[in-house]
C-alpha cells in the first residue's frame, strides 16, 4: 500500500510514520471523506470501508490504524438516510450485509485502532468509533445512538460495544432514550477515552498511535487479540486466551529483538515476525 490510496470516492488510507525500527509507515490514518454529506455512510461508502479495512488487515506493516474525518463539523452522522428512503424493502435486505461489512471490517482489524472524533458521531458513526479500541474525541464532539427515535435499533453493533464499553444499564438508558451526549459527559461516562481541545482530536490521535507503533507489532496484534477473545469470558476460560497469545509470541523474532534490544539499551529494529 502507497503512500495514500484511495478506496472508491470516499474513503481515503494515507500512511504515517517516522523511520526508524521500522517504523515507516507504520500508521495508517483511514479518512472518512463525503464531507458534502456529513460523511453519512452510503451504499458505496460501506463497501469502501470494507475494501479499506480489508487491505489494512493484510498489510503486515501497518501496526495502528486511526479513523479520521475530512469534514469539519462531524465525524460521521450515521446512515444516510436519505438513501434509504428511497430503499424497497428487498433494496434494504440486500445492502445489509454490505452495510454490516463495514462496521464488522473496522472491529476485526488485527492491530490496535483509534477514532478521533469531532462533531457529530451519532447512530452509524457513533459505532464505527465504538468499533475501535480507543476513542479520542475533541471538547466539540456529540455522539449518541439514536435510531430508536427513527424507527430501527443501532445496526453496526452498537446494542453490543456500547454495554461492553459503560455496561449494560448505562447503555439501555442511551440507546433506549435515543439522546446525544456532549464531549464532556461523554469522557465522564466512559463513551470516549480521552477528551482533547476542540480541533485537536486527529494531532493526539496520531500522537498516541505513534506511541503505540513503537511498540512490537507481533506483541500488539497478539494482545489486542487476547484482549477481543478473553473479555466476557470467567477468569480461568480467559486465562487460557491469555496463555495462547503469549505463546503465539514468545518464541518470535520480536520478543529476541525486543529482549536484545533491553539489554543493550538500544531502540528496538522490530522484525515483525
Amino acid at each position: 500500500m502507497g503512500a495514500e490510496q484511495r478506496f472508491g470516492e470516499f474513503v481515503v488510507v494515507r500512511r504515517h510514520g517516522e523511520e526508524g525500527a521500522g517504523a515507516a509507515g507504520a500508521v495508517a490514518e483511514l479518512v472518512l471523506d463525503r464531507p458534502k454529506a456529513m460523511n453519512a455512510v452510503s451504499t458505496d461508502m460501506a463497501r469502501s470501508i470494507g475494501a479499506a479495512c480489508d487491505a489494512l488487515a493484510a498489510d503486515r506493516d501497518v501496526r495502528v490504524v486511526v479513523v479520521t474525518s475530512s469534514h469539519e463539523r462531524a465525524f460521521c452522522v450515521g446512515a444516510d438516510l436519505k438513501e434509504r428512503n428511497s430503499f424497497t424493502d428487498l433494496d434494504l435486505v440486500r445492502q445489509r450485509p454490505v452495510a454490516r461489512a463495514a462496521y464488522t471490517g473496522v472491529l476485526e482489524l488485527p492491530m490496535p485502532t483509534i477514532a478521533a472524533v469531532h462533531g457529530f458521531a451519532l447512530g452509524g458513526g457513533f459505532e464505527l468509533a465504538l468499533s475501535c479500541d480507543l476513542i479520542v474525541a475533541d471538547a466539540t464532539a456529540v455522539v449518541g445512538l439514536p435510531e430508536v427515535s427513527v424507527g430501527v435499533i443501532p445496526g453496526g453493533g452498537g446494542t453490543q460495544l456500547l454495554p461492553r464499553r459503560i455496561g449494560a444499564a448505562r447503555a439501555a438508558e442511551l440507546i433506549f432514550s435515543a439522546r446525544r451526549v456532549e464531549a464532556a459527559e461523554a469522557g465522564e461516562l466512559g463513551l470516549v477515552d480521552q477528551v482533547v481541545a476542540a480541533g485537536q482530536d486527529r494531532t493526539e490521535a496520531l500522537a498516541l498511535a505513534a506511541r503505540i507503533a513503537a511498540n512490537s507489532p507481533v506483541g500488539l496484534r497478539a494482545a489486542k487479540k487476547a484482549l477481543r477473545l478473553g473479555h466476557g469470558l470467567d477468569l480461568r476460560a480467559g486465562l487460557e486466551v491469555e496463555d495462547a497469545a503469549w505463546r503465539s509470541v514468545a518464541f518470535s523474532g520480536d520478543r529476541a529483538e525486543g529482549v536484545a534490544a533491553f539489554n543493550e539499551k538500544r531502540r528496538p529494529q522490530w522484525p515483525g515476525e
